[in-house]
């Protein structure tokens, strides 16, 4: 292989993020899957895996990493252990231009975060995508950046009441996927996650121009562990 076929593809700042929807086909290995992470990680990949609720899919990984190539080799792995991906998003972290000020570890900690999140355990886990409207009476796109940074504002505040409940992931994918972000949440209870979904849908900049795609919900699992469920 070239060099240039195996160089590092990476963000100008930032990670990779890829989340990968899985069910078992007849050929699925157990021991596989845990070797496919278990590389992954030695690569430098932060890897989560989940058990899935309901019928969307099974497993989950969500991997993040600097290089492309490192998450292209995990989805590999994890489709050479005989799961098939059901769904997938692909983003990259970022800091918000509304981020605009704030000191630099806030801004690094929104670009190079850690997952799972370290303050405290966190099982209950969900995923899901979102776009701000373009429509007629409500375009995102033409309105003022103060207002929009002001709308963006109040928005935080709402998701601040819930520290030390819920950890947020906003992850950028204009361009990458089929929305404009992906949101990725762990909770100290699944009824959090569900408390802070409803609360942040009254801030005006989701009431008003949020749109959002499927949700994702699982329980946060070590590979070892999950694949004694499957």
């Amino acid at each position: 292989m070239s060099d240039a076929a195996s160089a590092p593809v990476s963000p100008s700042t930032g990670l990779g993020v890829l989340h990968l929807f899985c069910k078992p086909t007849p050929l699925f290995d157990g021991e596989a899957l845990v070797a496919a992470v278990k590389a992954a990680e030695t690569a430098g990949c932060m890897v989560v895996t989940v058990a899935m609720l309901g019928h969307k899919a099974d497993v989950a990984v969500m991997a993040m990493h600097a290089d492309l190539r490192q998450l292209r080799a995990l989805q590999t792995g994890v489709q050479r252990s005989g799961l098939e991906v059901v769904d997938s998003y692909v983003s990259l972290t970022e800091s918000s231009e509304y981020a605009q000020g704030l000191p630099q570890e806030m801004i690094d900690a929104r670009l190079y975060p850690t997952i799972p999140p370290q303050s405290k355990d966190m099982p209950a886990w969900c995923f899901y995508p979102m776009s701000k409207k373009r429509e007629a009476h409500a375009n995102w796109f033409t309105l003022p950046y103060d207002q929009r940074k002001h709308l963006m504002h109040e928005h935080g505040t709402s998701g601040r009441k819930f520290a030390g409940r819920i950890v947020q992931y906003v992850t950028g994918s204009t361009g990458l996927d089929d929305f404009e972000w992906g949101v990725t949440l762990f909770a100290v209870h699944p009824d959090d996650l569900k408390e802070v979904v409803y609360t942040m849908r009254f801030d005006e900049a989701s009431a008003l121009y949020g749109e959002f795609g499927a949700f994702y919900t699982g329980i946060v699992t070590p590979v070892e562990q999950l694949v004694s469920q499957i």
